[in-house]
């Protein structure tokens, strides 16, 4: 869980949890190289925002788990971008990949005629394509939230691959690299809301639906709350 790292009294023994302790440490030197790369870009932070989890917290998800993810954004975001039902329904089939998508997923598939709403939310999804596709190696760094994922290129390593070679290519990255992003994501997204609940713009050029998405997909990377992916929440 986001965490503030507290002392806590029991039995009249009271027993601190600082920097010197492995699992505090870590969480703490992840924030400071956070709070770096956010005065580099001039991004507004605070330095009470919770921690977030540790490796050893962290129960990973398997490769295959993180991959099928990927490829079912891949499909609920065409059909978002195209609303082509037929194309939607072809894909499904072709890369086999119903029983991974949510229930929620699974509704938007096979609705033909979905709202305006659903409709961009789930063409958002190519952002959580993205994140997937570094997780998994396919991409060599997740760069800053301010320009939107190249959506060609993202698709194309699906669809090149076919659902089992994309598997079969997919290397996911340790935890503490996911962990790092998490972390990022997290503070970057406290200063998009922050901004907006304060009339401002986002800061440094972020743009707010790119953080949220990228948060999202971290969150469910990470397990956060151990939500399922229609239930991921994305807590500042």
């Amino acid at each position: 869980m986001k965490k503030l790292i507290v002392a806590f009294v029991a039995l009249g023994c009271v027993t601190a949890v600082g920097k010197e302790n492995g699992v505090a440490g870590e969480a703490e030197a992840r924030r400071e190289r956070s709070v770096t790369v956010l005065r580099k870009e001039g991004v507004p932070y605070v330095e009470h925002l919770p921690l977030i989890e540790t490796a050893a917290e962290i129960k990973p998800r398997s490769t295959e788990e993180v991959a099928l993810r990927a490829i079912a954004l891949a499909v609920v975001a065409v059909k978002g971008e195209t609303l082509d039902q037929k194309l939607a329904l072809e894909l499904v089939e072709r890369f086999d990949i119903r029983s991974a998508l949510s229930p929620d997923e699974r509704a938007f598939i096979d609705n033909p005629t979905p709202s305006e709403r659903d409709r961009v939310q789930f063409a958002w999804r190519y952002e959580g394509l993205g994140v997937m596709l570094w997780a998994l190696g396919f991409e060599k760094q997740l760069g800053r939230p301010d320009k939107i994922v190249d959506v060609p290129r993202a698709v194309g390593f699906v669809r090149d691959l076919g659902r089992n070679g994309f598997v079969a290519n997919a290397k996911l990255r340790s935890i503490d690299q996911i962990l790092d992003q998490a972390d990022l994501i997290y503070r970057y997204h406290w200063a998009v809301v922050d901004a907006r609940v304060n009339g401002r713009q986002p800061p440094a050029g972020l743009d707010p639906g790119i953080v949220y998405e990228r948060h999202y997909a971290l969150n469910w990377l990470i397990r956060y709350s151990d939500q399922e992916w229609d239930d991921v929440s994305t807590d500042t």
